[in-house]
C-alpha cells in the first residue's frame, strides 16, 4: 500500500488537504484474514461505529456476516449503504423512535439494555416478532484495561439480578423471542486476555441458562480486540484467537458465539494526509502546526497517545525566503485549533521536517473523523480518498467532501 499511498498523495493539490486516504484492498485482505481465522461457529459482526464511510462498508459487506449499529442514524446510513446486509441494533438510550424504526428496518437482532427498554419494544412491535439479546454486566474482574464497558458499575447493560424481570416480560409475550445475551465488557485486550474473558463471559452465560432452564443459541461477546498505536506492526493475533476458539466452542457444541469489533478491522486501513504550515520554537520546543487538527482527527486526543506518522518530503518550495525546518529534533505536532489540547503527536524526533512537507498519519481508519468535532472554528473538512487496486478506474483514487 505504501507506494500507491505516496503515489496518490503525489496528485493530492494543496486545496485537497487534509485528506483521509482509505485503502480498500488492504482492508479486504485484512478482514478475509480475520474471517479465517474464526472457527465456523464464530460469527463476525463489523461495529459501523468505528467507521462509517460508505465505501468501508460497501468493502466489508458480504465479508462479515452483519454490522452492528448504536443509533437511528446509523441504522438508516447502513441500510441505505447495503440493504441486504443483516443489521443487530444495539446501544444505550435507544429511544420509542429509533426503536420502531430498527423494527419496521427488520434488524436482525435487537440488543437490549433494560428491562425499560424491552417494555418499550412491546409498545412499538405491533403484530411483529423480534429477536432479542439481553446485554448483561457480567461480574468478573477485568483488571488493567483500556476501556471498561462493564465488570463494575456501568451504564451499559443490566446486572444479572435484573435478568429474571426481563424473562418474565419475554414469557408474557409471545412475539418477543429470546436468542441470548449481550456481554460487550472491555477494550483494548490482547488474544491471550480476549480468550480468557470469552471463557468466562461462556461459563457464566451457561451457568445462569441452566438455573433458569432456558437454552441460549448464541452470546455476543462484543469487541475489543487492542490496537497498538505505539507499534502498528503488532496487529491482534487473529489467528491465536481463532485457534483458541476452538476448544471453548466444543465445550458449547449447541451455541453460536458473535464477535463484533470495529477499530480492529479498519484502523489500519485508514491515513490522515496533511501539510505543515509552520514551524516555530517555544521556550525550547518546536511546534510544527499542520492544516487540519484534532477537529479531523481526534483519536489521538481521545486515546492520549501519539498518531503514528510519515514525513513525505515536497521539493516546490518557491518562496523568497528561508524555508522553516527541524532537523534531527524533537517536534510536537499540532493543528490549527485554538486550543493547546490540538495535538497530534507530541516530542517526535524527526530526521527533517519542513513547512510545505506533506505528513501522512497513519492508523486513522477507526474511530478517527467520525468522532471529531467538525465544526469548531469552522475549518474545511478533509477530502475522502479510496485507493482500490481491484478497481482498475480508480487508479488515481476517488474523493469528496463530506456533506455538512
Amino acid at each position: 500500500m505504501r507506494s500507491a499511498l505516496l503515489d496518490h498523495v503525489g496528485r493530492l493539490t494543496d486545496d485537497d488537504l487534509p485528506a483521509y486516504v482509505y485503502d480498500l484492498s488492504g482492508l479486504r485482505e485484512h478482514v478475509d484474514r480475520i474471517r479465517a481465522a474464526l472457527p465456523d461457529s464464530v460469527q463476525l459482526l463489523y461495529a459501523a461505529k468505528a467507521n462509517s464511510d460508505s465505501r468501508v462498508l460497501r468493502t466489508l459487506a458480504g465479508r462479515v456476516d452483519g454490522f452492528e449499529v448504536a443509533s437511528g442514524g446509523e441504522l438508516r446510513h447502513v441500510r441505505a449503504v447495503a440493504p441486504e446486509v443483516p443489521i443487530a441494533f444495539g446501544g444505550p438510550g435507544k429511544t420509542e423512535t429509533e426503536l420502531a424504526s430498527a423494527l419496521q428496518a427488520g434488524v436482525e437482532r435487537l440488543h437490549v439494555e433494560s428491562e425499560h427498554e424491552l417494555r418499550l419494544v412491546t409498545v412499538v412491535l405491533g403484530d411483529g416478532l423480534v429477536d432479542v439479546l439481553l446485554r448483561v454486566n457480567v461480574p468478573v474482574h477485568l483488571g488493567q484495561v483500556a476501556l471498561a464497558m462493564g465488570g463494575r458499575p456501568s451504564p451499559f447493560g443490566m446486572d444479572p439480578a435484573q435478568l429474571d424481570r426481563c424473562l418474565e416480560v419475554i414469557a408474557a409475550d409471545p412475539r418477543l423471542r429470546l436468542r441470548g445475551l449481550h456481554v460487550h465488557l472491555a477494550s483494548g485486550l490482547g488474544a491471550q486476555a480476549q480468550l480468557e474473558l470469552v471463557d468466562e463471559v461462556l461459563a457464566w452465560a451457561g451457568h445462569w441458562a441452566h438455573e433458569r432452564g432456558i437454552s441460549l443459541a448464541e452470546v455476543n461477546v462484543g469487541g475489543g480486540m487492542g490496537v497498538d498505536y505505539a507499534d502498528p506492526l503488532q496487529v491482534f493475533d487473529w489467528s491465536a484467537f481463532g485457534a483458541g476458539l476452538k476448544p471453548l466452542m466444543a465445550r458449547h457444541p449447541h451455541l453460536t458465539l458473535r464477535v463484533e469489533p470495529g477499530r480492529s478491522v479498519t484502523a489500519y486501513c485508514g491515513w490522515y494526509v496533511t501539510q505543515v504550515l509552520d514551524i516555530k520554537s517555544s521556550r525550547g520546543q518546536t511546534f510544527a502546526v499542520l492544516r487540519g487538527g484534532t477537529h479531523h482527527l481526534r483519536t489521538p486526543a481521545a486515546k492520549q497517545h501519539d498518531q503514528p506518522f510519515e514525513v513525505i518530503p515536497d521539493e516546490t518550495w518557491r518562496r523568497p525566503w528561508t524555508r522553516p525546518e527541524a532537523r534531527d529534533e524533537p517536534v510536537t505536532l499540532v493543528g490549527q485549533l485554538c486550543t493547546p489540547k490540538d495535538v497530534l503527536a507530541r516530542r517526535i524526533t524527526v530526521e527533517r521536517l519542513r513547512v510545505g512537507d506533506r505528513v501522512a498519519f497513519a492508523m486513522a481508519g477507526a474511530y478517527a473523523w467520525n468522532i471529531s468535532h467538525h465544526a469548531f472554528l469552522m475549518h474545511p473538512h478533509p477530502t475522502f480518498h479510496h485507493i482500490d487496486e481491484a478497481e482498475t478506474s480508480a487508479a488515481p483514487g476517488t474523493y469528496a467532501r463530506p456533506l455538512s
